[in-house]
């Protein structure tokens, strides 16, 4: 079964959704975006995830401090990296990571040998911030990629309409969405539901 990360989650009414529906990890954004929110708010909502639920605070570029106070208050599961974080960075804080690389050419994609981390997030370039562009990117880049694909996680301009080519043609440990169950600019229960039972509909499936 394909993993999915629904991201950039604001409030409660959308949180409980997207845990009924399957989400493996739910993403707080905690780095300069429409979707980002304070570490007291993420708090608050981590009040309402399961264990079995992971929780993931993105970051873009944070300093130690900020990664280990969000981490102690809000009980985050995971650190995902979506800046320039150098390997030793995220080694020394030592966190389970995901480290994010936006993708443009094979030259990026190979930038993902250089860190030791638990998983890759592979997105589409950010336009106004890192990643979250509701932009797809070439998929056909990571087909000789030397990486694991129990270590891939796809992003960039996924939907419950696309979801499915994607996971067939990237085979992909998870994926990641957060612009793609957005209606107006806002997350939507409905579509949450739609894209996890398309990825897992997929995921079942191409196995």
């Amino acid at each position: 079964m394909v993993k999915v990360k629904i991201c950039g989650l604001k409030e409660e009414e959308h949180v409980v959704s997207s845990i009924r529906a399957g989400a493996t990890w739910i993403g707080f954004m905690f780095a300069p975006s429409k979707r980002q929110i304070t570490i007291e708010r993420a708090s608050e909502l981590a009040k309402l995830v399961p264990p079995h639920v992971k929780k993931v605070g993105v970051f873009v570029n944070p300093t130690e401090e900020q990664v280990r106070e969000a981490v102690n208050i809000v009980g985050l599961d995971y650190v995902q990296y979506h800046g320039n974080e150098d390997p030793e960075f995220i080694q020394k804080l030592g966190y389970p990571s995901i480290k994010a690389l936006s993708i443009r050419t094979y030259e990026d994609v190979e930038k993902a040998t250089k860190y030791e981390v638990d998983y890759f997030l592979f997105d589409a370039p950010g336009i106004d911030f890192a990643g979250g562009s509701g932009k797809v990117f070439d998929w056909s880049l990571l087909e000789k990629l030397s990486i694991p694909n129990d270590r891939v996680i796809l992003a960039g301009g996924l939907t419950s309409e696309n979801v499915g080519l994607a996971i067939e043609q990237v085979q992909p440990y998870g994926v990641d969405v957060s612009s793609g169950v957005e209606r107006d600019g806002a997350k939507d229960s409905k579509l949450i539901e739609q894209f996890i039972k398309a990825a897992n509909l997929k995921g079942v499936n191409s196995k």
